[in-house]
């Protein structure tokens, strides 16, 4: 499935939505971000936050499969809608 760029914003403010509940990472995600709360809310809207809301679960597979498992997503969906996003083009070095 191709993500067009609404539909990956979806699915990024729906894990935003998912980080935010989750109490053992959302401190996590605001201490690598040096961002407090009230930023979640004010960048929502940027697709471009969205992208790093995604890059950063997508840092820990355990993480991938707990976001997919609440949504019913398949696990490389993440991924599909973080390349339609802002930043989410894959490099090539070659």
């Amino acid at each position: 499935m191709a993500y067009t760029r609404e539909s990956a914003e979806t699915l990024g403010l729906q894990a935003l939505a998912w980080l935010v509940a989750q109490e053992d990472l959302v401190g996590v995600f605001l201490g690598s971000t040096g961002m407090a709360e009230a930023d979640l809310r004010q960048r929502a809207a940027e697709p471009d936050f969205l992208g790093s809301v995604l890059d950063f679960i997508m840092m820990d597979d355990a993480w991938v499969i707990r976001f997919c498992d609440a949504h019913g997503l398949a696990y490389e969906r993440m991924m599909l809608a973080r390349a339609a996003l802002p930043g989410g083009a894959q490099v090539h070095w070659t």
